[in-house]
């Protein structure tokens, strides 16, 4: 039996029944309740509704996997499951193609200026000089992190003029006759050194763990030879947000384009204490929205049915 504990798309039901795999659709269930009756689950699917720490798993004694509906695992403790010989399931490739076009459209936002020109105009402000946009033919973008979505941000760039620098740590480039290297066709690998040498824009797609947390702190953007524009369709807690903002304030960073942040979500009572969000909230030359990158209507489809077929050759392997 398969417990799903979060709003999913119909279609990963409609596969596992197909299969005649029985589960439990409860989309409303509690923490607590979940934790009352994992033990007779061989399987849960799950969000972010709650972190699925050392206390649940050793709660969860028939347990086999950890599906989750998205691409990262930062909500699991990963590490303790592997031990317990739980086998971790997610979809990234169902949602690079939405959060690579979240990307494009997010640095075309801030070099062309359209959020503050909106808000302008909404206002009765008419004022093309200060909306002048810089065209991102002919600049770098160099992309932290080339997994599915990297990748697919690489393939939607190849129309637009730019030279496209890709940096990963686990990944193994090859190499071209001339000497070079390369990921695939749509992007030259280069170490670090060469992304704080030539980006213009730099683009974050790696997933949040102990090594990445923190990262991108005042060392890092202190690195760039020049000033950059810094995207974050990946997690929050990758970016010490207090010295972007410094950053941001000195102009190391000329616009922030933010789809995650620190504190998800930051609008709550205690937000005015907040006060990397205040500054943020208050640049014309940032552009925040809501950890929705992923979150199209094709995405959301697109990840039931993906773990459906993920699942269905889990248990099919164990079975056989």
């Amino acid at each position: 039996m398969i417990l799903i504990v979060e709003e999913i798309h119909p279609a990963l039901m409609e596969a596992l029944s197909l299969q005649e795999i029985p589960f439990l659709y409860q989309p409303q269930i509690t923490k607590e309740e979940v934790l009352n009756s994992i033990a007779s689950f061989k399987g849960i699917v799950v969000r972010s509704k709650f972190y699925i720490d050392k206390d649940f798993i050793d709660s969860a004694t028939s347990l086999r996997f950890i599906a989750r509906a998205g691409s990262g695992t930062d909500t699991i403790d990963a590490e303790y499951a592997k031990q317990n010989g739980i086998e971790l399931i997610h979809a990234p490739e169902a949602l690079c193609d939405s959060v690579a076009e979240h990307t494009l459209g997010l640095i075309l936002t801030l070099k062309h200026k359209i959020t503050a020109g909106n808000h302008q105009i909404r206002n009765y402000v008419w004022n093309r000089e200060a909306n002048r946009g810089v065209e991102i033919k002919g600049s770098t973008i160099g992309i932290i992190g080339y997994g599915h979505t990297g990748s697919a941000v690489a393939k939607k760039l190849s129309g637009f003029g730019m030279k496209v620098l890709a940096y990963d740590k686990y990944k193994i480039p090859q190499q071209a006759k001339d000497g070079s290297f390369f990921f695939d066709a749509y992007a030259t690998s280069c170490d670090l050194e060469t992304i704080y040498e030539q980006s213009d824009i730099l683009t974050l797609h790696i997933p949040l763990t102990m090594e990445t947390m923190g990262w991108v702190n005042k060392q890092f953007f202190d690195e760039f030879k020049k000033s950059i524009t810094f995207v974050n369709c990946a997690r929050g807690k990758i970016v010490v947000t207090t010295d972007l903002v410094a950053a941001l304030q000195q102009g190391k960073v000329i616009g922030a384009a933010l789809d995650v942040l620190e504190q998800e979500p930051p609008l709550n009572a205690h937000m005015n204490s907040i006060g990397w969000f205040n500054e943020l909230q208050a640049m014309d030359n940032v552009v925040l929205t809501p950890h929705v990158a992923g979150w199209s209507v094709q995405s959301y489809e697109r990840i039931s049915k993906v773990l459906s077929q993920k699942i269905i050759a889990f248990l099919n392997h164990e079975n056989n």
